[in-house]
């Protein structure tokens, strides 16, 4: 064969694994994300899993589905990591509940007579996200997101990490009952019911995007702090955050795209730029009580809009 057709044939590989593969690239990220908690080594190891996964894919036989295969890879990868730390980071907010919705008309088919399956309620579920990484092991994390976020069989978690249901089963039981006796603090503000929490979204996200400063501020609780990450700068209290906003390039010239981040509403901000441009600016995360929005995180890396399946320029600027 003639180095211009082998290079074809190549090129042609190439492309079809690009097809095949890029769908599950955003999942992989989110999945990598909550197995490792932290954004910056869920990124290297999707460029690793796709690494990995072009190498092996001429071999590949299609005894599994392509994406049950690239989890497992990605779960082989997310462990060889997680055996090599000492301890895993602390989560920050990231997205929880986006691949949660896209699976729940999968029936969990097990452990229906084990108390712990509480856990496993929707409720249940964002809490354990945030407390996953740092009370259980490597295998137990990825048989519990596996299994009660991503709602995977317990046969289908089997063959991925190449053990049996029962051990499985046993996994997921220490796992949830493991995180049904973690404390709760006690501390939780009084949330608005689902009308009013959607009226208060509304009217913020209206409120940024039209450059109504003082609506915005009415609100905000009296006691509202805003972090902007990664710098992790702290802005107390109402006139500090107006200053803030006063000053955000964001504000009044802006869109909001709705999005959910470990439970809590979020939204992805698009700003325009001098081209007129829509693009990725800010990813913000708000906590709501009855005052008002308690809590503002906003994260700064726009890399982060492609783990919520967001593109770099909103969609109404997309040709």
């Amino acid at each position: 064969m003639t180095n211009e057709a082998t290079t074809a044939l190549s090129r042609t590989g190439s492309e079809e694994f690009a097809r095949l593969t890029d769908p599950y690239r955003a999942e992989l990220l989110t999945y990598c994300y909550r197995m490792l908690g932290s954004m910056d080594d869920a990124e290297d190891q999707v460029q690793e899993v796709y690494l990995r996964a072009w190498r092996s894919y001429a071999s590949f036989e299609g005894r599994s589905s392509l994406r049950t295969w690239l989890y497992r890879i990605a779960t082989n990868v997310c462990l060889n990591v997680l055996t090599g730390r000492s301890r895993s980071p602390a989560i920050s907010g990231l997205p929880e509940d986006d691949l949660t919705e896209q699976n729940t008309a999968r029936a969990a088919d097990d452990d229906h007579s084990d108390p712990a399956v509480i856990v496993a309620a929707r409720e249940h579920r964002k809490r354990a996200l945030l407390v996953v990484w740092q009370h259980l092991s490597p295998r137990q994390r990825a048989v519990l997101i596996l299994r009660d976020v991503l709602n995977w069989q317990a046969t289908e978690i089997a063959d991925l990490l190449g053990t049996s249901g029962t051990a499985v089963h046993s996994m997921l039981r220490r796992a949830r009952a493991q995180l049904a006796q973690t404390p709760s603090d006690g501390t939780e503000a009084a949330e608005p019911d689902d009308l009013a929490l959607r009226r208060l979204l509304d009217e913020y996200a209206a409120a940024f995007e039209t450059g109504d400063i003082t609506n915005l501020v009415y609100l905000l609780a009296d006691d509202t702090v805003c972090r902007r990450r990664p710098s992790d700068t702290v802005l107390k209290g109402r006139d500090a955050i107006a200053q803030y906003l006063r000053n955000c390039p964001a504000v009044g010239d802006c869109k909001m795209v709705p999005v959910s981040v470990n439970g809590k509403p979020g939204f992805g901000v698009y700003r325009r730029d001098a081209d007129g441009v829509l693009r990725a600016h800010t990813i913000d995360v708000l906590t709501v009580t009855n005052s008002g929005f308690e809590n503002i995180e906003v994260f700064e890396d726009r890399s982060l809009f492609s783990a919520f399946g967001l593109p770099r320029v909103h969609e109404a600027d997309l040709v």
